[in-house]
């Protein structure tokens, strides 16, 4: 069953807020391939430390029109803006460009693990190499789409 954003996500920020972990299958294909939609389950938690390149956030940003909206994306730097507050910029691992912008107020939560519909524990840490391949993301994840994907989803 699938909820709308503007129902499940705050729903999710009032668990994390009260320091509680949450489990919910993101939708959308911005976090391929390490995350996807509608297959995978995500672990959301509270922040434990401040935010860190390469860690996947829930995060509250404004989209090109200026409403708010929602996204599950990778850290991929910290800036600092005229005040000195961190600003987070994101970025989805299947994106080739776009980025996005939040404050810490704007941080639901991060991902703790991320798990196939199988069970499977899908590592982290390789969201770091990604961003570095960022020059050859769009031949990769051309050939994930046309290959591994479809045997994933002929083989589940």
């Amino acid at each position: 069953m699938r909820v709308d954003n503007n129902i499940l996500i705050p729903e999710l920020a009032r668990l994390v807020a009260d320091e509680k972990e949450v489990r919910f299958t993101p939708s959308g294909v911005s976090m391929r391939p390490f995350i996807e939609g509608d297959k995978d389950s995500v672990i959301l938690a509270p922040l434990s430390r401040p935010p860190r390149r390469g860690d996947v956030i829930l995060a509250q940003v404004r989209n090109a029109a200026g409403l708010p909206t929602y996204v599950l994306h990778r850290l991929i730097r910290v800036e600092n803006n005229e005040s000195d507050e961190p600003v987070y910029v994101l970025q989805g691992d299947g994106n080739i460009r776009g980025e996005e912008r939040c404050s810490r107020g704007g941080i639901i939560g991060q991902v703790i693990r991320v798990e196939s519909p199988s069970g499977r524990r899908k590592p982290l840490t390789k969201g770091r190499l990604w961003y570095a391949l960022r020059p050859i993301r769009k031949w990769l994840l051309k050939i994930y789409r046309h290959t591994i994907l479809i045997w994933l989803y002929e083989n589940n």
